[in-house]
């Protein structure tokens, strides 16, 4: 990548909001898997004093877009990622630091082949929440799909 060409990280901070406004980090954004941390912010805690849990959902949300962003963006050209579904798990409680991993469950090549086809494929995202001492304290299932540019 030349120094002039945003890093997936950089791209989702300047096109979502969101993502700016929790002060998101990423710490990992490859084809294969992505990691974001959501510092600990006192703005955005809950009752208990972790972070919300929409500020947990809009961490996984962000996680899974920048391992769709790494995995497909060569394809943005001709499609637009959108998310098709979402489900998340709130295990344990969530303090301080939180990080997100994200994987995807089906090979690029498969989605791109649908693509190729005509077809509008779906991309599962399996994301893991951690607190800094390794507890899992969620997971979250999001489905993303390839629209073709009409």
């Amino acid at each position: 990548m030349s120094s002039d060409q945003m890093t997936v990280g950089e791209m989702l901070a300047a096109t979502v909001p969101m993502a700016r406004t929790l002060h998101m980090e990423f710490l990992e954004t490859t084809a294969e898997r992505a990691v974001v941390r959501l510092p600990d912010q006192a703005e955005f805690h809950n009752h208990v004093g972790g972070p919300h849990a929409g500020a947990m959902f809009t961490l996984g949300d962000t996680v899974s877009g920048a391992i769709v962003l790494a995995a497909f963006g060569d394809q943005l050209a001709r499609a637009v990622p959108l998310v098709v579904k979402a489900e998340i798990r709130y295990k344990k409680l969530a303090m301080g630091v939180v990080t997100a991993t994200a994987t995807v469950d089906r090979p690029v090549a498969d989605v791109v082949a649908e693509l190729d086809a005509g077809g509008r494929p779906e991309i599962p995202v399996a994301v893991v929440f951690n607190r800094e001492d390794g507890a899992v304290t969620g997971e979250m299932t999001i489905t993303w799909t390839l629209r073709l540019n009409t």
